[in-house]
């Protein structure tokens, strides 16, 4: 089982819990929601491929040191930071592997191209529950 697959099934849980799913929601939480995470991500260089992930055509990839590099500079690498030793990974390993799945979270919460607005306190988990079994298909 690969490192992603195990991630996304929950299988990678370490002792904190926790699963890349989890993470990629509490990365949405922690920027204050959809709108948040687009903003900041737009803010710091990732803005025509975010712009992709939120449209309704095809998601544009990005690398970890990319959503990396942006995470920093928009405040939110202490979660990663903090995700990654939850999960017994390396920070660099899990960029790598939010790269392939947070443009796919994005994309499924905006499934008209709109980005939701509002505030991370109405983000619910369990809107990306079937999106695992998606990415598997």
């Amino acid at each position: 089982m690969s490192l992603l697959s195990g991630l996304l099934g929950g299988a990678g849980q370490g002792a904190g819990g926790g699963s890349l799913i989890e993470v990629a929601g509490k990365l949405i939480q922690g920027a204050g929601g959809v709108q948040g995470l687009v903003s900041t991500l737009t803010q710091h260089g990732l803005g025509d491929a975010v712009q992709s992930w939120v449209g309704t055509g095809g998601n544009q990839a990005v690398t970890g040191q990319q959503l990396g590099d942006a995470l920093q500079k928009g405040g939110l690498g202490s979660l990663v930071q903090e995700a990654a030793g939850k999960l017994g990974t390396d920070p660099t390993q899990l960029l790598g592997q939010l790269a392939q799945v947070l443009p796919h979270a994005v994309d499924h919460l905006t499934p008209d191209g709109q980005v939701p607005a509002g505030t991370g306190g109405g983000f619910d988990l369990g809107s990306l529950a079937g999106l695992a079994g998606k990415l598997f298909r």
